[in-house]
């Protein structure tokens, strides 16, 4: 969950992180991520995780393939789903311990998709929760399905939301188009 507050001394507003505890979590409890793929997001998870497969990167080698186009790395859904783990639930001291994905669908250039991740059982000696994880894209379409476990917080935490760096690619090796 986030809120924004301003800070009296300065009037500048700050976006606030706070999690769900172990104890606070429900089953059936969900929280959700859209995020639309671009090309600069292809390109930067290509460098940031070192997978060079020109099916992510070449267009000219990517039409070749069955997927007959660019296409996001899988693992880029799987990052997003880490995001929501993270950040908003159970967010911030949350472990992530275990994740399995199907992917069913590709993502590519353009695409929106959204991330959704469901409590569906916790164990009450480990405080681990598993969680069904789905991606959908703007269609409607599964992309990714999975299961996700974590190690739940049982502390309440609650700080300012971490400002993300601006990523600037330098090098592109392959003219991406949308």
């Amino acid at each position: 969950m986030s809120s924004t507050f301003t800070s009296p001394a300065k009037g500048d507003s700050v976006e606030m992180i706070e999690n769900v505890t172990f104890e606070e979590l429900r089953i059936g409890q969900s929280a959700e991520l859209s995020r639309t793929l671009a090309v600069a997001d292809v390109q930067a998870f290509a460098a940031v995780s070192g997978d060079s497969n020109p099916a992510h990167l070449d267009p000219a080698y990517a039409m070749d393939t069955p997927m007959h186009g660019i296409v996001a790395h899988g693992m880029w859904s799987g990052a997003l789903i880490s995001a929501v783990f993270g950040t908003e639930l159970p967010g911030l001291g949350t472990i992530y311990l275990e994740q399995n994905l199907r992917f069913r669908r590709p993502v590519r250039i353009g695409d929106t998709v959204t991330v959704r991740v469901t409590v569906r059982a916790k164990d009450e000696v480990k405080k681990h929760v598993e969680f069904d994880c789905f991606v959908v894209n703007q269609h409607g379409e599964t992309v990714v399905t999975g299961m996700g476990r974590v190690l739940a917080p049982v502390r309440k935490l609650r700080r300012p939301r971490t400002h993300l760096p601006t990523i600037k690619l330098l090098e592109v090796p392959y003219a991406v188009a949308a």
